[in-house]
C-alpha cells in the first residue's frame, strides 16, 4: 500500500441545493484557506451536475478568482439538481472525474439531502475507484494516490433545519428580506386599517415565520412544529377583532408555507385570508414573498459565518486523517465547531419524524429550547392585551444607558408587555440615569409600546451619565419615591458602571437594596459578561452597506479605501466589518499600530496592485492609536502609492448608531428582556436582592454576579478582559492572503 499522505491532494468545492446568501462567501474562505496551505482548490460549476460530467465544470480557482464575489448574493459556481449523481453509474463517473484532477477532499455546501448524498459517495470511494480500475479507466497508480475521499460539509440554507448547527448560512438573510418587507406591509396596513396575510418560506420548518413574527409587529403566526389547537379559526378572528378594539389599525398573520392543522391538513394563506375577510368585514391582502427570500447581498452574519466555517472546514481537511469520518461544520453556542456529520442528518430527519407522528412537543423540543421560547414570549408579545391579574404585586423599572443602541426600543416593548402581563406595574424612565435622579419616571401601558420593535434609536432617552456619590443620593430618593422593587438596565459601558455604583451603594441606602440585572445594549460590543451586544449586529450591517457602496464607487479607479468604524477601545466592529467585506488589513486597539506595520502593509498593497488589484481596503477601530489616525494612515498610503493607486478616507460617524434594528437584535433584545423579567420575579418571590449581568456566553444567556464587574473589564481601557472574538483573529490574515 501506498504511503496515505497526511493532506489532501487538491480540494473540491460545490454549492448544492437552493441558493443561499453567503455561500459565496464560504466559497471565497475555502479557497483561500487552502491557498494559505497551499493546496489546490476545483471548484464543481453546477453542484453534483458538474460533479458527474466533469470537464469545464471543474475549474481550479486562485485567489484573485474570488475577490470580487463576497458581498454578491446566489452562488457564482451555480447549482443544480442531479439524477445522475443518484445512480451508482453517476457516482462513479464523479469519482473518476476528481481523482483525475487530483482531488480527494471535497468541501459540500447544501442542505441535508446534498450532505446524506456526499456522504454516501465518500462511503462507496474506494468501491467506485475499484470498479473503475477493472474497467480501464484510471490506472491502479492513481487510485493509490488517492485511497480516500475527505469530506466537510457546511449548511447552505435559508430554511435553518439541521440540526448541529444554531444557524444555517442564508438563513440572517432571508430574515432581513422578511422583515423589511413586512416592516413595509406594516405602514401600508395601518393607512387602510387592512390585514395582510403573509407566506414565507422554511419547508417544514417554522424558524423564518417564528423568529420574523417576533421581530415585526405580527398578530398571529402559524408554524408547522405548532399546528394550532381545534378552535383555531374562532380564536384567531377573536384575537384580530381584539386588537382593533383597543386601537391597531391593521394585522398581520404569518404563515409558514408549511403550515398545518393537527390532522395534517395544510393551511394556506388564501384559506386564512378568505376566513378573516369574511369574518371581519373588510379586504384582506395576500403576498407571499417567495424567492426574494434567498436573493440579494449576504448580511453581515451570514458573510462573517461562512467565511469562518469554510475556513474550518478546510482546517479540519488539512489535520484530520484521510479516514476520519465526514463532519459537518456548524455554529454551536457562539462557537464554530465540528460534528459528526451523519449525526446531525439523522437528529435532522428525527424532527421530521415526530412531526409526522404528530408529536407536536417533541418536535419543538428537538428544535432546541430557543426555539420552545421564542414561541412563549411570542404568545404574549401578540396578545391584545395582558392577562387579568387580581393586583399589582411589584413596580418594575427599565432605564437605558450609554450610547444609543438600535434594539433598545424592542427591549422596552417587550418589558412593558411581559411585566403587565405578569401583573406587575412597568415604569420607563426617560433620559437614563439622570433621568433617574430627576424622577422622570412614568408607568407605562400596552399599547404605549405599539410599534417599537421596528424602531431605532431610544424612544424614552439615553446618556452616558454615570451618577456621582451626589446623584446616587438621589436616585435613592427617587427610587423608594417611586416604590420601585427592581430595575433593569439596558445599555453598554456607561449603565454598567451606574449599574455597579447603584450596586456598591445599596448598603448606604435601603432604596438601593433590590434586584438589579443588565442587559448588554451597545454597538460597541465592549462590555463584559457578555460575548454579543445588542446593537452591534445592526451596526455591522449599517457598515458592510456603507462599505458595499464605497466600494463600487471605486469600480473605475484603482483606489485603496482607509474606512473608520466606532469601537473605541474595543475592536469587535472593526474586526467582523472587515471580514465582512473583504478588508486587506484591519487596524484594532487591541493590537495597536507601529510605522513598522504601516510599512509593510503599504508594500504589500502596492504588490497586489501591481498583479492587477484595483480596489483596496483598510478597515480601522478609531481608538486603534493617537498618532496614526485615519488621515494620517490615508495621507501616507497616498503618497506612497505613488502611480499605483489613490487613497481616500471614510469615516462612517454615527449612522453606525442609527437605522432600524437588524433581525438579530430585534429578537435577541425581546428574549433577553424576557429573562430578565424572570430574573426579576424569582427575585422578588424568594425576597433576593440579587445584582446581576445577562449576556450570551457560549452561545447561552447566563447570568453573572454584578459584584464581579470590576474584575472582568480592562484597567486601562473600555473593554471587557476576556473577548470570545478575539481568539479568531488569525482569520484576518488567513483571509487576506
Amino acid at each position: 500500500m501506498p504511503e496515505v499522505q497526511s493532506a489532501p491532494s487538491s480540494i473540491g468545492v460545490l454549492t448544492s441545493g437552493g441558493d443561499a446568501a453567503g455561500m459565496n462567501a464560504a466559497v471565497r474562505a475555502v479557497v483561500l484557506t487552502a491557498a494559505h496551505h497551499g493546496i489546490d482548490v476545483y471548484a464543481v460549476h453546477e453542484a453534483y451536475h458538474g460533479l458527474v460530467t466533469g470537464g469545464d465544470l471543474i475549474r481550479r480557482m486562485e485567489p484573485i478568482d474570488v475577490e470580487a464575489i463576497l458581498h454578491q448574493g446566489g452562488t457564482v459556481i451555480g447549482t443544480a439538481r442531479s439524477k445522475q449523481f443518484r445512480t451508482r453509474e453517476g457516482r462513479r463517473s464523479a469519482a473518476r472525474n476528481l481523482v483525475e484532477h487530483g482531488i480527494d477532499a471535497l468541501v459540500v455546501i447544501g442542505g441535508d439531502g446534498s450532505l446524506a448524498g456526499a456522504n454516501l459517495f465518500r462511503q462507496e470511494w474506494s468501491g467506485l475507484l475499484a470498479e473503475l480500475v477493472e474497467a480501464g479507466d484510471i490506472s491502479q497508480d492513481l487510485a493509490d494516490e488517492h485511497p480516500f475521499l475527505r469530506l466537510a460539509g457546511l449548511v447552505g440554507s435559508i430554511d435553518n433545519d439541521m440540526a448541529g448547527t444554531d444557524m444555517t448560512v442564508g438563513a440572517d438573510t432571508a430574515l432581513h428580506r422578511i422583515i423589511e418587507a413586512l416592516d413595509a406591509l406594516h405602514s401600508t396596513a395601518a393607512s387602510h386599517q387592512r390585514t395582510f396575510v403573509v407566506e414565507v418560506m422554511g419547508r417544514n420548518c417554522g424558524y423564518l415565520a417564528l423568529m420574523s413574527s417576533l421581530a415585526t409587529a405580527a398578530s398571529w403566526v402559524l408554524i408547522p412544529e405548532r399546528p394550532p389547537d381545534e378552535g383555531w379559526r374562532e380564536q384567531m378572528c377573536r384575537d384580530i377583532k381584539a386588537g382593533r378594539s383597543i386601537g391597531r389599525r391593521h394585522s398581520v398573520v404569518v404563515v409558514a408555507e408549511g403550515a398545518h392543522d393537527r390532522d395534517g391538513n395544510r393551511i394556506t394563506a388564501e384559506q386564512v385570508r378568505a376566513l378573516l375577510q369574511d369574518e371581519l368585514g373588510e379586504d384582506v391582502r395576500i403576498t407571499v414573498l417567495g424567492h426574494v427570500q434567498r436573493g440579494g447581498a449576504p448580511s453581515a452574519f451570514d458573510r462573517y459565518l461562512a467565511t469562518h466555517l469554510g475556513f474550518l472546514a478546510v482546517e479540519r481537511l488539512h489535520a484530520d486523517t484521510p479516514d476520519a469520518p465526514a463532519q459537518l461544520i456548524g455554529l454551536r453556542g457562539n462557537r464554530v465547531v465540528a460534528s459528526p456529520l451523519m449525526e446531525c442528518v439523522e437528529r435532522t430527519q428525527e424532527v421530521a419524524k415526530r412531526m409526522k407522528s404528530r408529536d407536536y412537543a417533541g418536535a419543538i423540543q428537538a428544535r432546541g429550547g430557543y426555539f420552545a421560547e421564542s414561541c412563549r414570549v411570542l404568545d404574549t408579545i401578540q396578545q391584545a392585551a395582558p392577562r387579568p391579574a387580581e393586583a399589582k404585586r411589584f413596580r418594575i423599572a427599565v432605564v437605558h444607558a450609554g450610547g444609543p443602541a438600535p434594539g433598545m426600543n424592542a427591549a422596552v416593548r417587550a418589558a412593558v408587555r411581559l411585566g403587565l402581563d405578569r401583573g406587575y406595574t412597568v415604569l420607563a424612565v426617560k433620559n437614563g440615569f439622570r433621568g433617574l435622579g430627576d424622577g422622570d419616571i412614568h408607568e407605562m401601558d400596552w399599547m404605549d409600546v405599539s410599534g417599537w420593535v421596528s424602531d431605532g434609536g431610544a424612544e424614552i432617552g439615553t446618556n452616558r451619565y454615570v451618577p456621582d456619590s451626589v446623584g446616587i443620593a438621589r436616585i435613592a430618593e427617587q427610587i423608594a419615591a417611586h416604590r420601585i422593587d427592581g430595575l433593569i438596565i439596558a445599555g453598554g459601558w456607561a449603565g454598567y458602571r451606574a449599574a455597579h455604583e447603584l450596586y456598591r451603594h445599596r448598603h448606604e441606602y435601603d432604596a438601593l437594596d433590590i434586584p438589579l440585572v443588565c442587559m448588554p445594549m451597545t454597538i460597541n460590543n465592549d462590555v463584559p459578561a457578555s460575548e454579543l451586544s445588542i446593537g452591534s449586529d445592526t451596526a455591522l450591517n449599517s457598515i458592510v452597506s456603507d462599505v458595499d457602496k464605497i466600494r463600487q464607487s471605486a469600480v473605475a479607479t484603482r483606489r485603496v479605501f482607509i474606512v473608520e468604524v466606532m469601537g473605541h477601545d474595543c475592536g469587535y466592529l472593526a474586526f467582523v466589518s472587515g471580514l465582512a467585506t473583504g478588508a486587506d488589513r484591519v487596524y484594532l486597539p487591541e493590537d495597536g499600530i507601529t510605522l513598522n506595520s504601516l510599512t509593510t502593509d503599504v508594500r504589500a498593497l502596492a504588490e497586489r496592485f501591481r498583479a492587477g488589484k484595483r480596489v483596496g481596503l483598510i478597515v480601522r477601530s478609531e481608538g486603534s492609536d493617537r498618532v496614526y489616525t485615519t488621515r494620517f494612515i490615508t495621507a501616507l498610503f497616498d503618497k506612497e502609492g505613488a502611480e499605483l493607486f489613490d487613497a481616500r478616507e471614510e469615516v462612517l460617524g454615527y449612522v453606525q448608531e442609527g437605522g432600524d434594528p437588524s433581525p438579530f437584535d430585534r429578537v435577541q433584545a425581546t428574549i433577553m428582556t424576557a429573562r430578565c423579567i424572570g430574573f426579576l420575579s424569582e427575585q422578588l418571590s424568594s425576597g433576593g436582592r440579587a445584582g446581576a449581568m445577562l449576556g450570551f456566553q457560549s452561545g447561552e444567556l447566563r447570568f453573572t454576579d454584578l459584584a464581579h464587574y470590576p474584575t472582568l473589564i480592562e484597567d486601562n481601557a473600555q473593554r471587557p478582559v476576556e473577548q470570545q472574538w478575539w481568539d479568531h483573529r488569525h482569520l484576518a490574515d488567513v483571509m487576506r492572503d
